[in-house]
Parts: C-alpha cells; sequence; structure tokens
C-alpha cells in the first residue's frame, strides 16, 4: 500500500507519554502510594481514611492524570505518520460524502496512547484495543494493537491497519448520522443489544461497511494498492470475528453473546463498502439477514 501519497491529518495527538497512570491523590499520590498509606496508617493506629483526607487538603485534591498532550506526533516516527496519513485520507473521504448530502463532515481526533487512558468513556487499558467514544468524538489507538494482530491473528500488512483505523472512524460517521444515540437509547430502555442480530452486531457491521466505502474512494483518488493488500484487510476482518475469537478463547461459539458479527459477515460488509462505495449500501438495520 502506497500510503505516503495520503495527506497528513493534524488531528493526532500523542498521549504515550502521559498514559495509563489512573488516579492521583493529594500532591501526586498514585494507586501504590494510596497502598502504602494505608499499610503505614494501620500500624500506626490509625484510621487510613483520615490519613488519605489529609493528604488530600494538602494537595490538589483527588484528578484524573493527564492523558494527552496537544499537537501532532513527531514528524519523525514512521508509524504515527502512517496513521496520520490514514486518518488524514478519511477525513478527505468523508467530507467529500458529507457535502455531496449537503453536510459538513466533523472531523474526529485519534489519540496514541499506551498501555492505558482516560476518555469521556471512561478508563481503559490497551487489552481494550483500539475504540472510538462517542462522548468526546475521538478514536483511541495503542500502537501495540498492530503488533497483536500480527501475532495473534496473523492479520499483518499495512492496508490492514489501515482497515482498523477506518474501521473506527466509521463509529465516528455513525455518531455524526445520529446511529449511536439510537443505540445508547435502546440502551437506556433496557433493549437487549448482544446477539447474532442484535444492535450491537448490526452496528460493528455497519462500521465495517463504512470502513469498505473509505477504502474505495481512496483508492480511486490514489490507486495506493498493491497486490494482496485488499486480501490483507480482508483478513484482518475475517480473524477478528466474534466466532473465530469465541473458538480461539473458549473453543466454543456463543451466538447469544456476539457484539461484532461473524467473520464471514464482517469481510463480507467490508467488501460490500469496498465494492459499492456508497454509505446508503451500509444499512445493516434495514438488512433482513446479516
Amino acid at each position: 500500500m502506497r500510503w505516503q501519497k495520503a495527506r497528513r491529518s493534524d488531528n493526532v495527538v500523542d498521549a504515550r507519554g502521559r498514559s495509563g497512570r489512573g488516579l492521583r491523590v493529594g500532591g501526586g499520590l498514585g494507586l501504590g502510594g494510596i497502598a502504602v498509606v494505608v499499610v503505614l496508617s494501620l500500624l500506626m493506629g490509625q484510621d487510613p481514611l483520615q490519613v488519605l483526607d489529609q493528604l488530600a487538603g494538602e494537595g490538589a485534591g483527588v484528578q484524573p492524570a493527564p492523558t494527552q498532550q496537544v499537537g501532532p506526533p513527531p514528524v519523525a516516527d514512521p508509524e504515527t505518520e502512517f496513521v496520520r496519513a490514514i486518518l488524514g485520507d478519511t477525513e478527505d473521504t468523508w467530507a467529500a460524502l458529507f457535502a455531496q448530502a449537503g453536510e459538513q463532515y466533523r472531523e474526529p481526533r485519534l489519540v496514541l496512547f499506551r498501555q492505558g487512558v482516560n476518555s469521556a468513556c471512561g478508563f481503559a487499558s490497551s487489552a481494550t484495543g483500539p475504540f472510538y467514544c462517542p462522548g468526546d468524538e475521538q478514536v483511541y489507538l495503542d500502537l501495540s494493537f498492530f503488533q497483536e494482530m500480527e501475532q495473534r491473528f496473523a492479520a499483518a500488512g499495512d492496508f490492514a491497519q489501515a482497515y482498523v483505523i477506518a474501521h473506527e472512524v466509521g463509529h465516528h460517521v455513525q455518531t455524526l448520522l445520529g446511529v449511536s444515540e439510537r443505540i445508547q437509547a435502546a440502551r437506556q430502555r433496557g433493549v437487549r443489544l448482544e446477539g447474532d442480530n442484535g444492535l450491537l452486531v448490526r452496528q460493528e457491521l455497519q462500521a465495517d461497511c463504512l470502513a469498505g466505502v473509505w477504502a474505495h474512494h481512496a483508492q480511486r483518488r490514489h490507486q495506493w494498492l498493491e497486490p494482496g493488500d485488499l486480501e490483507e484487510a480482508l483478513g484482518a476482518a475475517n480473524a477478528i470475528g466474534d466466532d473465530r475469537l469465541q473458538q480461539r478463547s473458549s473453543g466454543q461459539v456463543v451466538p447469544d453473546a456476539f457484539t461484532h458479527g461473524t467473520s464471514e459477515q464482517r469481510v463480507r460488509w467490508f467488501r460490500t463498502g469496498f465494492e459499492r462505495g456508497e454509505p446508503g449500501a451500509c444499512d445493516t438495520f434495514g438488512a433482513g439477514s446479516l
């Protein structure tokens, strides 16, 4: 994939030097410091809560640790240059498609983190994988996930990685279109979202299809795909289907617990978006069969 052709986005934030710190109490105590205070207080016959309250009063109280620094990542970093290129191209694609519909595309930010990060959706560790938070309209990505894709799922290649980013941007598109809000409203009404025909699966498959729509238009602009690139993205979609992941982890497949769709479904919906290039082809919520 000749990704160097793409415009670089300025919406990538490098938070790798500040992420994964959790909470700080009273002048900078971390969780380890709290544990020490509790043990010493008990040994001295004092109430640990009172001691912590005193420390909090002397410091700045309970505050979330800073999770990001403003500004684009270093230009010299090839991994972040790749992320900026892919994000920039999704911005160009969706800005044009929204303009065709008479709407304005609002660009998301992409936060690079390491080990853990705080977002408007709460704290998440790297084990969560890449995710999009509609509360702050930001995509969160630990670049080590790409190594995990290659080592655990045999899903290697730059276009496979681009598919992951485009999928999360697809969730942002859903937020702008009101899809995420409708899913949240259903959750609040007590609607069961999981299951092989559930709303979560339909939401994720639509994001796969929207990633395919981006790939369609990006290829038309740049002609940047090389032999095997499309297979990389399809291989990534195939590797992270609910059925394959469940089979790997527990040895059995439980459709009632599906949240993302089967490998076959993820491949099919990405391919639908890639071949059609139209967001309207991604109506997974109206589809009788996924």
